[in-house]
């Protein structure tokens, strides 16, 4: 089945209404098709790991890189992609508005857009950045597509204290139009449930940072929708790290884990 762009968006608005659904975060073409094939119904990319792919740091890739990225990957599946927009690329709510405008021409199902202002650890104020997901909001509008806003502030990963002006950014957020909220970082059940009742009824969703969470566990507290961010590459990343690192000490046992070739050319192939 080939779904449309068209399609392909109104399953991903239908996810957030109901339930609880796990958004994986591929890197790369490969791996997105990989998780089409293992049976999940919706993807995110990740800003992260799609640097590693290039070579570099997070953050260090433009705008015009991202849309590349986004095009292929909602090319390569039958799923719809949310993307990982950064800031929007933009500092002010113009800008975020016309490069929004060009995420949508991508043919993604949702985009998200954070609060940082481009330093390592700064955050637009509240007013400032309630008017760059206004800008957003519009744009989406303007733009007559079916597409998911999703606002998140980064707060907690630079003061995993600050629970309560995260929240607030959140339902400020969710008035200024956002369809979902987001705040990676936020840790415990309290503060979890606290935030989905904050934003209720529009969906929350929630980074998973430790492995010990449960989806279930999740569910129960309203979690909307879960992601992983940048985890899925880092795990293959700290594979080959770890194998290489033993490969030049004179050691090949790491290879016994390699993912059979069959099952990947079946997994790749027509």
């Amino acid at each position: 089945m080939t779904r449309t762009v068209a399609e392909k968006r109104a399953a991903f608005r239908a996810l957030h209404e109901a339930g609880c659904f796990v958004l994986p975060n591929p890197w790369d073409l490969g791996s997105a098709r990989l998780l089409q094939h293992l049976g999940f119904s919706a993807l995110a990319s990740t800003s992260a790991g799609f640097a590693w792919t290039a070579g570099r740091p997070d953050y260090a890739v433009t705008r015009d890189d991202v849309l590349a990225h986004l095009s292929a990957l909602c090319a390569a599946v039958d799923l719809p992609v949310n993307a990982d927009y950064e800031a929007g690329f933009a500092p002010d709510p113009e800008g975020v508005a016309r490069n929004v405008a060009r995420a949508i021409g991508t043919g993604v199902a949702g985009l998200s857009i954070e609060d940082r202002d481009g330093t390592p650890s700064g955050l637009h104020d509240l007013g400032f950045a309630v008017e760059r997901i206004r800008a957003a909001r519009a744009a989406i509008d303007a733009s007559g597509e079916d597409v998911v806003l999703v606002a998140r502030t980064e707060g907690l990963l630079i003061d995993p204290q600050a629970l309560s002006p995260a929240i607030d950014k959140l339902v400020a957020f969710a008035e200024a139009g956002a369809d979902c909220l987001y705040a990676p970082g936020v840790r415990g059940r309290e503060a979890i449930a606290a935030m989905v009742r904050a934003v209720a009824p529009k969906p929350l969703n929630v980074l998973v940072m430790d492995p010990g969470q449960r989806m279930a566990d999740l569910a129960e507290l309203g979690v909307r929708r879960i992601s992983v961010g940048g985890s899925l590459a880092r795990i293959g990343w700290g594979a080959v790290l770890a194998a290489a690192e033993r490969m030049r000490a004179g050691s090949f046992e790491d290879l016994a884990g390699a993912a059979p070739a069959r099952r990947l050319n079946d997994v790749f192939g027509p």
